[in-house]
């Protein structure tokens, strides 16, 4: 396999990585093996702690240990946390602390004064111009191409990113949503960001805390597939705001009430069920977040070979389009 050199970037200096790669922190999936061996390959490992549960964290924290004093970061979902959850992370001096969905601000002053790394995740313009007043050190601006959570009302990736790279700059921007190769990758340096988040992709790896029935349909799956809905968020009892969506991969909950969501969440009967069908394994215990690039995903490699695979390929795919 050919080894790649490493691209340097302003995010690559900031956190001391080899590559401008960094795994999105995916609740659910993003666990201290996944981002150890995202951070071994050279990349930024995240943790997807959600909501700062202390059990998870406990059990995932110590599993950072096999990242080999390479840098990682945990990220939130900022409008399921309190101080507290940004506490216990602290404690365990994560090199960056990323915040997602919500207002950032709360927590700001405590992650800057640990002299930790503030990333932000923005999905529209009004988000960016908060991250840059509360001082981000690196945004996050995520198209909705992207798997999991994203506004409902944003904007694709490819138009997206260029106009935050202006509208941050000097501060770093990382391109996410449907970036699943090293072309993806190549990119978003090519329209100025200065690497790329990626989440579905690191789903399917050996290291991800993902059912194998949801690996295998991410690599089975494709874009038309996915669909950015409500549904499965209100049929499980999930509270995320209503500005925000998940793209997943089908699902029969979603496919007996697409249309009918607020007779959904009128139906306390309907939620009963959902929890009955995962507690007796009809249905996976989460829905299977997955964004437009899944066409891509072909195999389950290891996170760490996965880096150095992306990085290789943005190389190889800058290095064309230099030629031409």
């Amino acid at each position: 396999m050919k080894t790649a050199m490493g691209l340097s970037t302003r995010f690559t200096e900031l956190l001391g990585v080899q590559h401008p790669i960094a795994l999105a922190p995916m609740g659910g999936s993003a666990g201290g093996a996944l981002a150890a061996a995202v951070s071994r390959g050279g990349g930024l490992g995240m943790l997807g702690s959600a909501n700062g549960d202390p059990e998870w964290l406990a059990r995932e924290l110590p599993l950072i240990a096999e990242a080999g004093g390479r840098s990682w970061g945990i990220g939130f979902l900022t409008w399921r946390i309190d101080a507290d959850a940004i506490e216990r992370a602290l404690e365990h001096r994560p090199r960056a602390v990323m915040l997602s969905f919500g207002d950032p601000s709360p927590f700001v002053e405590r992650i800057r004064a640990a002299d930790t790394v503030l990333i932000i995740q923005v999905t529209d313009l009004e988000e960016t111009r908060q991250a840059v007043d509360l001082g981000a050190d690196v945004i996050v601006a995520q198209g909705t191409e992207s798997g999991g959570h994203g506004a409902r009302q944003g904007r694709s990736t490819l138009p997206f990113v260029p106009v935050v790279v202006d509208l941050a700059d000097p501060v770093p921007v990382l391109a996410a949503g449907g970036i699943a190769d090293g072309r993806g990758v190549a990119a978003a340096l090519a329209l100025g960001a200065a690497g790329a988040l990626v989440g579905t992709r690191f789903q399917a790896t050996a290291e991800a805390l993902v059912d194998p029935s949801t690996a295998k349909a991410i690599v089975e799956g494709h874009s038309e597939d996915t669909e950015r809905n409500r549904v499965l968020d209100i049929a499980r009892g999930s509270r995320w705001p209503s500005k925000y969506t998940a793209r997943t991969l089908g699902h029969r909950y979603l496919d007996r009430w697409r249309g009918r969501e607020a007779e959904l969440a009128a139906d306390p009967r309907a939620m009963q069920d959902y929890q009955h069908d995962v507690a007796q394994g009809e249905i996976p215990s989460l829905p299977m977040w997955a964004g437009e690039a899944v066409d891509l995903i072909t195999d389950l490699p290891s996170a760490a070979d996965l880096v150095t695979t992306l990085a290789t390929q943005a190389e190889d795919a800058l290095n064309r389009a230099g030629r031409l």
